[in-house]
């Protein structure tokens, strides 16, 4: 049997981050065991699906790197398929027409209430004739479910589960307008792509037990259930904006690596020993459900950060580079041309040792397009008061002296102006970072004058000279 599993989103709003993780662990099960994992966008609610959030999800799904093994199904385009198989179950007597008024159905409810019992359709068209209807009068086809005995549901995660079917109502199978439902839907659409195993969130296991009765009712085998626990915030609570990034395009916007989110969503709730920085080729080996617990998870967005740093540090300077100058467009004050690039590109082994997202990475490397005159922070301004500049006009000679700008020759200059001096090097090296840059951070100053090139250092310092201070 070929594994085949899917993930379903409907295309009402971002990709939620739940979502997310649902897809990867449903794309890497299916990997890890040589199957297939597919991708439906479940359209159906026509007034709140639209195309815009279907790219997000095409967007979100190519950026993370999880990618199909076909051509997108879209649930729309199956009415007609839903449809027949709704009829079927009317014709074999396992569904029927409800002409029930919406007037009736409201007082039905009403009176469940008045009474404490859960406000359930009561089955008034259950065993009716469809003659005894009105003439023409509009009918949703119900399905006829069980009365007796319970639905159980071996759960792969949350273990067996049982309801029993008097608490269960015939839930809709087509609307009066002819239209399906989606809990109908999903399963013909599960059934037809040959969907051997369905993961999801567990707040779908209601949704579940009344699909159950669907495949039962066709004489259908029923997939493998898996109910994964939902993600909450750091508190506890359902995870909302006051939380902070809540979906993949605001962990993107954020400035965090594809890599680090999937590494941390994988490890958000499934587990493998003390295993913490997985690669996707070890995520594929290693994953079953048997390492996925049954609590909720809770974000930690200090925990992501740290994992984000992680995978910062390994990546390919040059993809950083790139990201950081598409992040850099557009920013006051700063130029964004191949000088820059080179610049940053020279420079990114060094500033990505000290940045944890690529927003941070971007604002550290900001300094390499810089035009004159620099804006400085307090603390730089500080650091360039007398004997900052007495210090800037002294190595700037030795500086612009050197016919070869390299981070060797540099820190040997600097070291022998220090000792010669008779001052720390840390004396030299901070007013110098505090006129590259406008604060007091950076790389470490040997690669960051050589990455900037002599005639620019050389300018930053005049321009400071020039001023008079830092203020200028």
């Amino acid at each position: 049997m070929t594994i085949r599993t899917r993930f379903a989103p409907s295309p009402t709003g971002l990709l939620h981050v739940g979502n997310a993780r649902a897809a990867l662990f449903n794309f890497l099960f299916a990997r890890h065991h040589g199957g297939e994992f597919l991708l439906r966008i479940e359209d159906t609610d026509k007034e709140r699906s639209t195309q815009k959030a279907v790219d997000v999800i095409f967007d979100g799904l190519a950026w993370m790197g999880i990618d199909a093994d076909a051509e997108p199904v879209f649930q729309s385009a199956r009415q007609d398929r839903h449809t027949e198989v709704a009829l079927e179950l009317l014709e074999k007597g396992q569904a029927y027409k409800c002409f029930c008024t919406p007037e009736e159905l409201t007082a039905m409810r009403e009176k469940a209430m008045a009474e404490k019992r859960p406000p359930r359709y009561d089955g008034t068209w259950r065993d009716r004739d469809p003659s005894e209807a009105p003439a023409g009068a509009p009918y949703v086809v119900r399905l006829k479910a069980p009365r007796e005995g319970e639905t159980v549901i071996r759960d792969l995660v949350q273990g067996e589960v049982r309801v029993g079917n008097s608490e269960m109502d015939d839930l809709i199978l087509l609307r009066s307008d002819g239209t399906p439902t989606y809990l109908h839907a999903v399963v013909v659409d599960d059934h037809d792509m040959e969907i051997t195993h369905v993961m999801r969130g567990d707040d779908h296991l209601t949704n579940t037990f009344r699909q159950a009765m669907i495949y039962r009712a066709m004489g259908w085998d029923l997939p493998h259930f898996a109910h994964l626990p939902l993600i909450h915030g750091p508190d506890g609570a359902k995870l909302s904006k006051r939380h902070g990034a809540q979906s993949v395009v605001d962990f993107r916007e954020e400035g965090y690596l594809p890599e680090a989110l999937c590494n941390y969503l994988l490890r958000l709730g499934w587990g493998h020993g003390d295993a913490e920085v997985l690669s996707r080729e070890e995520q594929i080996k290693l994953f079953d459900l048997d390492g996925v617990g049954r609590s909720p998870s809770r974000m930690d967005y200090v925990k992501l950060a740290h994992l984000n740093g992680i995978w910062m540090r390994v990546a390919d300077d040059t993809r950083l580079t790139n990201d950081v100058m598409e992040r850099l467009q557009g920013r006051e004050g700063v130029v964004t041309d191949d000088k820059t690039r080179a610049r940053i590109l020279a420079m990114m082994p060094g500033l990505k040792e000290r940045a944890k997202t690529l927003v941070e990475l971007t604002d550290n490397a900001a300094f390499a397009g810089f035009t004159l005159p620099l804006t400085f922070t307090p603390k730089a301004e500080k650091l360039l008061g007398e004997d900052g500049r007495k210090v800037l006009e002294g190595v700037g000679k030795e500086l612009a002296a050197l016919p070869d700008f390299t981070p060797e020759t540099i820190d040997a200059t600097l070291r022998a102006y220090a000792e010669k001096n008779e001052i720390k090097l840390g004396s030299v090296a901070q007013p110098l970072r505090a006129a590259m840059t406008g604060s007091t951070t950076s790389p470490g100053i040997d690669l960051t004058l050589s990455a900037l090139g002599q005639d620019e250092v050389l300018a930053r310092i005049a321009a400071v000279l020039a001023s008079g201070s830092a203020d200028g």
